[in-house]
C-alpha cells in the first residue's frame, strides 16, 4: 500500500470542455475535488475507466461508494489501516 493522499476531480478534467458537462455543471462544480488515498484513486480509475462515465454517473462520493467493486476495495483498505 502506498501512503499519502491525492485529489480526485469528481468531473474529470478531460471532460471540462465537453458541451454536455458545460451545460449541466457550473465551473465551481467542475473543479470540485475530493482527497483520497493513492490506492483508492487508482482503484477509481481502474474500476471506472471511462472518464465520461466517471463524470456522468459517479460525480459524488455517494455515487462512487455505491459502485460494488469500489465499495469493496474501500472496505478492504479501511481494514488495512
Amino acid at each position: 500500500m502506498r501512503r499519502g493522499t491525492t485529489e480526485h476531480h469528481l468531473i474529470p478534467r478531460s471532460m471540462h470542455r465537453n458541451k454536455w458537462f458545460r451545460k449541466r455543471y457550473a465551473r465551481e462544480q467542475m473543479n470540485e475535488t475530493i482527497s483520497v488515498c493513492r490506492d483508492c484513486h487508482d482503484a477509481i480509475h481502474r474500476f471506472i475507466p471511462s472518464e465520461k462515465d466517471l463524470g456522468r454517473y459517479f460525480a459524488s462520493v455517494e455515487a462512487l461508494l455505491a459502485h460494488p467493486q469500489l465499495s469493496s476495495f474501500v472496505a478492504w483498505v479501511r481494514k488495512q489501516k
